[in-house]
């Protein structure tokens, strides 16, 4: 992720998980788009800044990176592991579901 200003967390899991945890901003900003509805609501994404997408354990995220790819974004990530990893890996205050 090399773009210029601060990343952007794309949250891409549904409401009621949202519910159940969520990352806190930290020299970052979190936009949740649920990802069924991404393709409608493209217009919200900065396509200049860097882009991280998060889902529950990774995989629907690393399908809407790639959606984002197709569409002309650049600078994206995948966050591997999904926030059942942050969880585990950066703020073990985020609650694991």
């Amino acid at each position: 992720m090399e773009g210029l200003g601060q990343p952007l967390v794309l949250d891409v899991r549904e409401p009621h998980e949202l519910a159940l945890a969520s990352v806190v901003p930290d020299g970052f900003d979190v936009l949740s788009i649920p990802m069924g509805v991404v393709p409608v609501r493209l217009q919200e994404l900065p396509a200049d800044r860097p882009i991280a997408c998060l889902c529950h354990h990774g995989a629907r995220s690393m399908q809407v990176a790639l959606f984002l790819q197709s569409r002309g974004f650049e600078d994206l990530a995948n966050i591997a592991g999904g926030i059942d990893a942050w969880s585990a890996e950066r703020d073990v205050h985020v609650p694991r579901y």
